[in-house]
Formats: C-alpha cells, sequence, structure tokens
C-alpha cells in the first residue's frame, strides 16, 4: 500500500481497487436524481452537483493513474487523500440532504417517483461509506511514503 499503482494496478491494490465502485454507484445517484422531479424549491440540485463532480474527478483520477503520469511521488498520494476527503465530506452533506428531502415529500405516497428517491438516498449513502473507506485507507497509504 506504500505505492501509487499504474496502468492495471489500479483495479488490484488497495485502497484503487473502490474506483470502480464509487463510479458505478456515484453513477447510480446521478442518474436516479436526474430522472426524478426537481422542483424549483427542491435542493436536489445540490446532490446532482455533487455526485456530476465526483464522477468527472473519479474517471479523471482513474485515468492519471491508469496512464502513469503520476510519477509515484507522495505529493499524488496527498492529493488522492485531499480529494477523496472532500468528495466524502460532500457526498455525507449530498445524502443527507437528499434524505431529508426524500421524507419530506414521502408524505405523498408510493409514487415512482419516491422509489427512485429512495433508491438514490440509499445509493448515495453506499457511495459516501465507498469514498469514507477510501479515503481512511488514502491517509494509511499517504502516512507509509
Amino acid at each position: 500500500m506504500g505505492h501509487l499503482p499504474t496502468g492495471c494496478g489500479i483495479c488490484t491494490t488497495i485502497p484503487d481497487i473502490l474506483y470502480l465502485p464509487e463510479l458505478i454507484f456515484g453513477g447510480l445517484v446521478w442518474i436516479l436524481v436526474a430522472c426524478t422531479y426537481v422542483a424549483p424549491a427542491n435542493p436536489q440540485a445540490w446532490v446532482m452537483a455533487v455526485s456530476l463532480f465526483c464522477f468527472i474527478v473519479t474517471f479523471v483520477w482513474v485515468i492519471v493513474f491508469a496512464c502513469g503520469t503520476h510519477y509515484n511521488k507522495s505529493s499524488w498520494a496527498a492529493a488522492d487523500f485531499v480529494y477523496h476527503f472532500v468528495a466524502t465530506v460532500f457526498y455525507l452533506s449530498a445524502s443527507v440532504l437528499l434524505a431529508y428531502i426524500t421524507l419530506a415529500l414521502g408524505t405523498v405516497g408510493w409514487s415512482q417517483i419516491y422509489k427512485l428517491d429512495i433508491a438514490a438516498v440509499v445509493f448515495s449513502f453506499v457511495t459516501t461509506l465507498l469514498y469514507f473507506i477510501h479515503t481512511i485507507l488514502s491517509a494509511f497509504r499517504w502516512r507509509s511514503f
């Protein structure tokens, strides 16, 4: 865990193996929120912004590691930790907000939109957990440099 992976190593090393589930679950949050009705007073725009931001940056991060342009430096390990910490905080705030909005709109009944919102909440908290685990493991890797 004391080195940064290159190439296909991102699919076999810890914590980098978490990139794929982060992309999958983050993409599901993005898609599910995009499929729901967003009223002007509804703050799901923050959830959408966080999920899109994290999806795009995580994808770029995977490409950087896969291409090997990071040269195994300590500053990249620190940047990896900082990014995942910021993503965890953003996703936690978005998950709590999405859960609150889903509960507030849940008084209407079990409509299709409400079911999509529930799925988005679940996937949002799973994504938050993945980013949190990745943050902890990235901190260990950074400290071992």
